[in-house]
């Protein structure tokens, strides 16, 4: 087998690889007799059909399995062992492909090959980092979601916009009466913090037990069946014929206490023993939105230099002919080569280029991923969905073991090791470059994405 590279300039090139016979004939007869082994012929037993039928029914179909493999093992050894950085997959042309009939044959390859990237990442290159100000009154609001969260729900003497109210909701006809044989409810709840239209909700601000609101059930929930159905204990099918106003006479008023600042509540929103006074909690609480704050300036920073080094390393060309070619043929089918196959390209360029770019600066700043690093990836995301249900503060050795659950299904593990070189690349950038720091209000952060 000859294979010969053909560089027709800095990204394009040809491979041609010619096979002679004597490189698939073995491998051709050696498969041809296996088939002969495991399926018989008519009047023939199988493993002895004679090998002049195998070649006339399965030969060229055989051959052609054969020749593919041997060719396209062979150009990607070429590049792989030539350290060719080859972008797509090398397509063949027509015009270099052989007949199957024929003993020797050609086959040519279209390759394209990645632009080399001018890019010297250090301190001469500035990138903005915006910290977001944890405010007095932001630790405030936390304080008082988190000491509601953690709160008790009581009996209250008037109602407040988080309140669960109970009481006997009646039917009433449209000039505000009784409704004869309407609906009657002896033990409704309402919630008015979750009624989606504010001026239902406004009807129950500052009520007492004992007080009778006018409202309208169906506005509450935009008329959703499944909504109405159970306030009102109704049939959906029967929730049509009940849109009109009902008023509700207040039993009770159940409010939610917030959790006073003793060592219980500390313990419960930091872990026991963390915070003990409470300086120590105002000071853990904006240590905490710091934290998860710091993940959106880090996202902008990645904004940032993505686009600081594309700006620095200027126009990219790229071997688009053989890029859109293999778009249209990369299912194994030639589909339509007009705007719609032009305009995905266009849309895959950029991300394509910020590879090149992440690729040089990972070998530049010799980043490499370790088995610790992956591991460590794993327990950030686990501990992440852990915190969704509710698991704060959940055990190491449980991170633990559902990390290595992780870890054992082939794609997560893949998501997390790309995930991990990706963090590893961006934390060598913020040391290298220098970081023009800019500190700035909620805001003003979300200014710039608007901007």
């Amino acid at each position: 087998m000859d294979v010969k590279f053909e560089k027709l300039d800095a990204i394009r090139a040809e491979i041609t690889v010619t096979l002679k016979e004597e490189d698939y004939a073995a491998e051709v007869t050696k498969q041809l007799k296996e088939i002969g082994r495991r399926r018989p012929e008519p009047g023939f037993r199988a493993g002895n059909v004679p090998e002049g039928i195998l070649r006339k029914k399965y030969g060229n179909a055989v051959k052609y399995d054969v020749v593919s493999n041997k060719v396209g093992t062979a150009v990607y050894d070429y590049l792989r062992e030539n350290k060719v950085h080859a972008l797509g997959q090398p397509m063949p042309i027509a015009e270099g492909t052989s007949d199957l009939e024929d003993a020797d044959m050609t086959y040519v390859f279209k390759v394209g090959i990645a632009p080399e990237i001018d890019l010297n990442v250090n301190s001469d290159i500035h990138v903005p980092y915006y910290q977001i100000k944890v405010s007095d009154e932001m630790i405030d609001e936390r304080d008082r979601l988190l000491r509601r969260r953690f709160g008790k729900q009581e009996p209250g003497e008037v109602t407040d916009p988080t309140a669960v109210i109970k009481g006997v909701l009646t039917e009433l006809n449209e000039d505000g009466s009784v409704k004869e044989d309407g609906i009657v409810v002896e033990n409704g709840i309402v919630a008015p913090q979750y009624f989606r239209q504010a001026e239902q909700a406004k009807l129950f601000e500052e009520k007492h037990p004992g007080d009778v609101v006018r409202f309208n059930p169906a506005a509450t929930c935009d008329a959703n069946v499944t909504e109405m159905s159970s306030m009102l204990n109704i049939d959906k099918a029967d929730v049509n014929n009940h849109l009109g106003d009902f008023n509700m006479e207040i039993k009770e008023i159940i409010v939610v206490v917030p959790a006073e600042l003793n060592q219980e509540y500390f313990d419960m929103v930091f872990g026991k023993d963390q915070v003990h006074n409470e300086e120590e909690y105002r000071n853990a609480l904006k240590e905490q939105m710091e934290a998860e704050l710091k993940g959106n300036s880090d996202y902008k920073f990645t904004l940032d230099v993505r686009h600081v080094l594309t700006d620095k390393v200027g126009e990219v060309e790229l071997p688009d002919d053989i890029l859109i070619y293999y778009l249209e043929h990369k299912d194994g089918n030639p589909v339509s080569s007009g705007a719609e196959v032009a305009q995905e390209y266009e849309a895959m360029k950029p991300s394509l280029i910020w590879q090149l770019i992440t690729d040089k600066v990972i070998d530049q700043l010799g980043v490499k991923v370790e088995e610790e690093d992956v591991k460590n990836m794993a327990k950030v995301r686990v501990r992440e969905q852990m915190a969704q249900y509710g698991m704060m503060n959940a055990p190491e050795s449980l991170v633990e073991q559902y990390s290595e659950n992780v870890l054992k299904d082939d794609k997560a593990r893949e998501r997390l090791v790309m995930e991990a070189e990706s963090n590893k690349m961006y934390d060598a950038l913020f040391k290298t470059v220098t970081i023009d720091r800019n500190e700035v209000t909620p805001e003003e952060f979300g200014k710039l994405f608007k901007d």
